[in-house]
């Protein structure tokens, strides 16, 4: 069984360091539109573990299942992912795999929604 609370807070170091990474190592390194990817992979990595973090506590609640946690941290992995990897010279072709991880975002938190809103009931 997998403990999200952990993984969102490891999620969020790694957000931390990223983004300090972003504004100070490779700030002179890469051009505006690369660090336009950094930025918002950063922005989604740690807006997304802030969410597995309220995802975990919801599982621990019993109000949440854990499709929703596994929705959420492949789609970071892959939205956030190939974002840093094109920031750090990935073909751009890479990028076509972002959607996919946005995709999997979008459907984590209606997974939670639907989950949340048949427990309640």
């Amino acid at each position: 069984m997998v403990n999200w609370i952990s993984v969102a807070a490891i999620n969020l170091a790694i957000a931390v360091s990223l983004g300090a990474f972003g504004a100070h190592a490779i700030k002179s390194m890469v051009n505006a539109q690369q660090l336009d990817w950094w930025h918002t992979a950063t922005l989604y990595l740690f807006i997304h573990a802030l969410g597995l973090l309220v995802i975990g506590l919801l599982i621990r609640l019993g109000y949440a299942t854990y499709v929703s946690a596994w929705l959420l941290q492949i789609g970071i992995i892959i939205f956030a992912g190939s974002l840093f990897a094109m920031t750090l010279g990935a073909p751009r072709w890479f990028g076509a795999i972002t959607p996919v991880g946005g995709i999997l975002l979008i459907a984590g938190w209606l997974w939670l929604a639907i989950t949340v809103f048949k427990v309640s009931k």
